[in-house]
Parts: structure tokens; sequence; C-alpha cells
């Protein structure tokens, strides 16, 4: 259950890419990618390397996925600004 959530809490922070300007490396699903590898690799990390079962799943474990998912959809972000600003025309 906790997979789920931390998977719900990227898709769901992944919605609000669309208000920043497209330099994601690899688009939109690059970006969709990012948030929930993200979101699923911190909240892995949070929960002490193992999958916490339903009855321990609370809404910390939720909240636990956002950092990660922050920080993949910045790094994918920056990678993807800095390779268009190095070679324009392929933008």
């Amino acid at each position: 259950m906790a997979l789920f959530a931390w998977i719900m809490m990227g898709l769901a922070l992944w919605h609000f890419t669309v208000f920043v300007p497209d330099r994601f490396l690899g688009g939109i699903v690059g970006a969709f990618l990012a948030a929930l590898v993200g979101a699923v690799i911190t909240g892995y990390a949070f929960s002490g390397f193992q999958l916490p079962s339903r009855d321990d799943t609370d809404l910390m474990t939720v909240l636990e996925a956002i950092p990660g998912t922050l920080i993949a959809l910045g790094l994918v972000y920056a990678i993807g600004a800095a390779r268009e600003r190095n070679n324009p025309a392929a933008a």
C-alpha cells in the first residue's frame, strides 16, 4: 500500500509541471517518469529500505515521497534546460 501511496503522490505533483515551460529531459514523459522514480526512491529510503505493511501506512508515508519527486523533477528540468541552452537548434 505504501508503494501505491508514493506513486500517487509523485503523480499528483507531476500534474503541476503543466505550469512550467517544457524543458524537461524527455519532455512531459521524462518528467512523469522522473516524478514516479523520485517518489518511490525517497519513500523507500525514508522507510528504512523496506516496504511498510498496509497497517503501517499513514499520512507520513504519503508525505515521504514529496522531496524525492521535487528533486527528481528539478534535476530532469535542469538537464533538459542545459541541453536546450547548449543546442538551441535541436529545441
